[in-house]
């Protein structure tokens, strides 16, 4: 008897064993709801639909991924590719340390999808747990740096660097000088950095001693403090010198080393930065990890990336938001400060969590330990005769030997990887993993077996000792961390209440669709997520020898294989560690060809109306000069501009800067001929990645045409937003420009995709692969979807785009349409009519969502006065329904405010986010009910998520800036 399935039709074990389910559950619709939405819409089926969106000239013959593996096949597979991965005992250090991640944090926060599918906040109202827990990252580095104003995070601490010079070149008074100093024992990641982004900006990098420093005639130094090979110096003088011929100084610091040794704050400088990998994150094989950026208040209008300050609300609560947001890229384009567009909020959080669990009193107790083994392995070398390059230092030794071959190979026989890059040293750093056990072995490996050192006598004879690894003058005196929410959680039930509490506060993909256009809010699988936290992938040190990591070198080659595959380009990088950074590589290796070919005077590059924020900030942060080219009535880039704007500029012209489909949520016809023109007159297409979610499996960027691409890996291929980070931006490219893709100064790159070792191109994040550890999400992503499930995901997309707009387009205008009035996988719905007969703005409309239970799609981008709204594929039709009535209420609503029912401030819209506070209010005198306000619809009453603060006052807090936690008392209000 054959077996069948419930309809009793025989199916074979084969066609059971290959049933993919994985598929089933990423895409939202299932078939018959697939089937009601095209026969609403107008389509037979999803290729109807294809043909009846996307231009014929551009559609692909599709994908060479191979077939959808079932998610428990691909995460054993997986798991055997990590066990590839050799976890050697990690004492490289050069900014990475091993460090514990308390398990309330790891399983709450980091595993977590209220914390890592958030998006960045701004909708305050609704982002107060994020805010706040980014607010205590703010202080910690406040308070540990000794300086007043911090940021929101930053990539990484090269990447930090570079922004340091350049706000040192926009507020430095020495404005005829065109050097920066960069002290020799700055990390060689740091450098390389630093000198890929002076290049660009054409500055001269002067490197030398602190001696050195005091002399020079520049508009900015940075020094490392501790320094990269461990000493502690006092750099008071050199500060002063520096600063006294009107250079701007940034230090480089460690935020654990600043629980003891005086902060850079108290030291003069101006500007402190690092990493606070330390704090809770792992290594993870270079990232993700959040930067920390601290200034002087009167450099906060220079400040790169984002601050939380303090408000308050219509209620006069306390409230936070992302302060001074006319600095965001979107806004002011090339004129931005930096194109640092993506944050790395998620391990800020984390970093902040540990700073809030472990306390002062606990931070200093780690630091202690980690010193104290440091000093007990400097005495028991220098008792054996061992000559150690400093006498000062707080976790890091730089230890003299005579074969550093032999040590580093003995050092490895035992499972130890030691520091190797400086000839006729090795060094040694430490973190508060390391045990007893681990300083025995060390000295095995240093002096040999049998050298008679026992670890508690040393420990003995260093406490009867005055320490003087760090010198007196720097001993830190001032307190740290003392507002109560340092001081309050530090048992595991009262953090796991603290967490909780706060993630209680905020919406997130696990409540309801979050429907930003141009942000791709897509499901974050459970099966994608879980390899990040394996020990295989989360341990491994970025610098570790390559042949130790052959479990992501098989990796990061198969999924650049199939990235290579999606795009249609040659070859690809994986570096840049968020989308903004994906432009600037790009845009790097179009300058380095111009300049490979003598043409390095090609400066301008062309960008229609429409483009992303983060595209004229990325030009301008590789000196091109921007011209922008208009856009005709329905939205696409005017062919006759481009074209004659194109040729004025020929003999300058590096390149154009497109999106696809448009920024508009429109295919474009004219995708190929915008390359041609381009490409004629000597210039190259930087196509935006940021659409890729309705090219996948049906187009590339590179069967277009255009050049180059960055990958968004966060929005796309599933690496979840984490309330404004972690990201990742890879670069495919043409075989062109594969010789100028970004490489490392630290371990030796080539170009996926090629066999040729990469030049000395520059680097454009500290590590070689990036935010490495998080790549597995994107890989299991594409492993269980298949070439199949790739396209369908791309197929239902622009389905379920074009089912919202359908549905809505009797309520409000749709800006802009394609071929046969359909959408690409966005739609834009204008509200400038409403707003014009009404009063109602967008503003309102956002805020009012927000009480039916959803985060409002994006605001006022790419055109103002509008909402750009994408649902996605994974969005299921009875959640795009809700969202879809939930508008269609709300169109509802301005009408009675359209017809003088409700009064123009009396009203739900203007009045909105409802609280709790207002509900229960004993004097409620408004002209609709608390049903209206609170529970809109059928639905929110079945499930109704309550903002915590009312609307927040925006123009308040940047008239008063507070960056810092406020008092406790405050939030009791």
């Amino acid at each position: 008897m054959n077996a069948g399935t419930p309809n009793n039709t025989p199916t074979s074990l084969q066609e059971l064993e290959n049933t993919n389910e994985f598929i089933r559950r990423h895409i939202g619709p299932g078939q018959q709801e697939i089937s009601s939405m095209l026969a609403d819409i107008g389509a037979a089926s999803l290729d109807d639909l294809m043909q009846q969106t996307v231009p014929a000239d551009i559609r692909s013959q599709g994908l060479s991924v191979g077939e959808a593996m079932r998610e428990e096949v691909a995460l054993a597979e997986l798991k055997a590719l990590s066990k590839q991965n050799k976890i050697f005992r990690s004492y490289i250090g050069m900014g990475y340390s091993n460090t514990f991640t308390p398990n309330v944090i790891l399983r709450n926060v980091l595993e977590n999808p209220g914390w890592y599918t958030a998006y960045t906040p701004y909708q305050p109202e609704i982002a107060q747990g994020r805010l706040q827990a980014i607010l205590n990252f703010q202080q910690t580095t406040i308070d540990l740096t000794g300086l007043p104003l911090a940021s929101a995070s930053l990539l990484d601490e090269a990447t930090a660097a570079a922004e340091a010079m350049a706000l040192a070149k926009r507020v430095s008074k020495n404005k005829k000088v065109n050097a920066f100093f960069v002290a020799n024992d700055v990390h060689p990641q740091t450098k390389d950095v630093l000198q890929t982004r002076a290049d660009m900006f054409g500055f001269e990098l002067i490197y030398g001693s602190l001696e050195d420093a005091a002399s020079a005639d520049v508009f900015g130094a940075l020094l490392q403090y501790p320094s990269s090979t461990g000493e502690l110096v006092d750099i008071r003088h050199t500060i002063s010198a520096i600063q006294a011929q009107k250079g701007v100084v940034a230090v480089a610091t460690d935020l654990l080393a600043l629980t003891l040794i005086t902060p850079p704050g108290e030291l003069g400088a101006d500007v402190a930065l690092g990493s606070a990998q330390r704090f809770g994150v792992p290594m993870g094989y270079g990232g993700p990890h959040a930067a920390f950026f601290a200034t002087r208040d009167e450099y906060k209008r220079s400040l790169p990336g984002r601050i939380i300050g303090v408000s308050k609300d219509t209620r006069g609560k306390t409230a936070l938001r992302m302060a001074l947001q006319t600095r965001e890229q979107h806004i002011r384009r090339e004129k931005a400060n930096s194109n640092i567009c993506t944050a790395q909020v998620l391990l800020a959080n984390m970093a902040s969590f540990y700073a809030v669990y472990h306390g002062p009193k606990g931070l200093r107790a780690i630091a202690n330990r980690v010193h104290r083994f440091a000093d007990i392995l400097a005495l028991g070398l220098t008792q054996k005769g061992i000559e150690l390059m400093h006498s000062t230092y707080f976790d890091t030794l730089t230890i003299k030997v005579d074969d550093q071959a032999a040590i580093i190979a003995k050092a490895q026989t035992k499972e130890m990887n030691l520091r190797s890059d400086i000839s006729g040293y090795v060094g040694v750093a430490l973190d508060e993993t390391t045990t007893r056990t681990d300083i025995a072995d060390l000295f095995d490996v240093l002096l040999g077996e049998g050298h008679g050192l026992d670890v508690a006598d040393l420990d003995n004879l260093v406490m009867t000792q005055e320490s003087t690894s760090i010198p007196a003058a720097l001993v830190r005196s001032s307190e740290y961390l003392t507002h109560p929410v340092f001081n309050s959680y530090h048992s595991e039930t009262e953090m796991l209440r603290y967490i909780k509490s706060l993630e209680n506060k905020d919406l997130a993909l696990n409540h309801s669709m979050i429907s930003l256009g141009s942000c791709t809010m897509k499901l974050n699988a459970t099966a994608e997520m879980i390899p990040v936290t394996w020990p295989e992938f989360g341990q491994l040190h970025p610098f570790a020898p390559v042949d130790q990591a052959q479990g992501y070198t098989k990796m990061l080659n198969e999924l650049s294989d199939w990235l290579i595959d999606v795009t249609g380009y040659d070859a690809l990088s994986m570096q840049p560690n968020s989308g903004a950074q994906g432009e600037y590589a790009g845009l790097l290796a179009i300058q380095r060809y111009h300049q490979s070919r003598g043409e390095g005077h090609r400066n301008v590059c062309l960008i229609p109306q429409s483009a992303h924020g983060t595209n004229p900030a990325s030009a301008q942060m590789v000196s091109l000069k921007v011209v922008v080219v208009k856009c005709d009535s329905k939205g696409n880039v005017d062919l006759a501009d481009l074209r004659a704007k194109a040729e004025d500029v020929k003999d300058s012209l590096s390149c154009a800067m497109i999106t696809y489909p448009s920024t508009h949520g429109v295919y474009e016809e004219t995708a190929r001929e915008i390359c041609d023109i381009i490409h004629e007159f000597g210039g190259q297409v930087y196509m935006d990645g940021a659409n890729m979610n309705a090219q996948v499996g049906i187009t590339s960027p590179g069967l277009i045409g255009s050049d180059v691409s960055h990958l968004n890996l966060h929005k796309t291929f599933c690496i979840p937003h984490g309330g404004g980070g972690p990201g990742m931006g890879p670069i495919g490219v043409k075989s062109h420009l594969a010789p100028f893709l970004p490489s490392h100064n630290v371990i030796k790159l080539k170009a996926a995709g090629t066999l040729d070792e990469l030049g000395n191109n520059g680097a454009v994040s500290a590590a070689p692969w990036g935010s490495a550890s998080i790549l597995p999400i994107s890989y299991m992503y594409i492993k269980m979807m298949g070439s199949e499930g790739l396209k369908k995901a791309t197929e239902v997309a622009i389905l379920n785009a074009n089912y919202v707009a359908k549905k809505l387009e009797g309520h409000y205008p749709i800006l802009f349409t394609g071929r046969n009035d359909r959408i690409a996988h966005e739609c834009i719905v204008d509200l400038r009519p409403l707003k014009e007969a009404s009063g109602v703005t967008e503003v309102d409309i956002a805020k009012r969502l927000n009480d039916y239970g959803f985060h409002a799609p994006t605001m006022s981008f790419p055109v103002a006065g509008t909402l750009m709204i994408e649902p996605t594929e994974s969005e299921a039709k009875v959640e795009l329904d809700r969202f879809i009535d939930a508008l269609i209420s709300i169109r509802e609503e301005i009408a009675k405010v359209e017809s003088g029912e409700w009064d123009a401030t009396d009203n739900p819209l203007h009045n909105a986010p409802h609280t709790l506070a207002d509900i229960i209010d004993s004097e409620w005198n408004r002209a609709y009910s608390r049903e209206v306000a609170a529970y809109p619809s059928k639905a929110v009453m079945a499930n109704k998520f309550w903002p915590t603060v009312n609307r927040i006052d925006d123009v308040f807090g940047d008239r008063n800036l507070i960056c810092s936690c406020p008092s406790i008392e405050s939030y009791m209000e």
